[in-house]
């Protein structure tokens, strides 16, 4: 569930097809997300899920299933 929330909110944030995306996916890497687009992504999930992402967190999350791992264990 939360995986394929996550999903949405990177195809809308990133405009590419959902289906592209997986647990392996980088967020810097793979869908090119800079310093903004990732506290943008960082924002919508917060909102989404209604749980904070600390500022040392971020450098931990490096990929779709990084995130997803820390939502489901913060949320």
């Amino acid at each position: 569930m939360v995986f394929e929330k996550v999903k949405v909110i990177l195809a809308e944030q990133f405009d590419i097809d959902e289906d592209t995306i997986t647990m392996d996916t980088n967020i810097q890497d793979d869908l090119g997300a800079d310093s903004l687009d990732v506290v943008d992504l960082l924002m919508s999930i917060e909102d989404e899920f209604e749980a904070e992402v600390p500022d040392e967190e971020i450098e931990n999350i490096r990929t779709v299933g990084e995130l997803v791992s820390f939502i489901e264990a913060n949320a």
